[in-house]
């Protein structure tokens, strides 16, 4: 069965730390992206989600990152949690990240 709580790191070298799992599914932590680790000064930032277990043992979840300090952005997750033959477990995840902008007419690029 794919545990979610631990530390995480992604391809980009961005680290996430799940800290509290709740029995009901509900977690907590923080997140360290790359991108802030480039400026020589990472910024912890903290997430909320949660997971739904199937009967396979690997939890489907989502979760939120509120990037404080260093951005006017919110991010959303979407990942399932696998193991493989060798025991390895893997997040794959998908996500949108929202910049604020200052008119419906920019709304075109406020997401990705």
């Amino acid at each position: 069965q794919c545990q979610l709580n631990g530390l995480w790191r992604n391809d980009q070298g961005s680290l996430m730390e799940i800290s509290v799992l709740r029995d009901n599914g509900d977690f907590q932590g923080q997140y360290l992206t790359r991108v802030t680790l480039s400026g020589g000064c990472g910024q912890i930032s903290p997430l909320r989600g949660a997971q739904q277990l199937g009967d396979e043992g690997w939890p489907t979840f989502a979760f939120t990152v509120r990037w404080d300090k260093f951005s006017n952005a919110s991010t959303a997750f979407v990942g399932q949690c696998f193991v493989d033959a060798g025991g390895k477990e893997t997040l794959i995840t998908m996500w949108l990240l929202r910049e604020a902008v200052g008119s419906p007419e920019e709304d075109w690029r406020a997401t990705r």
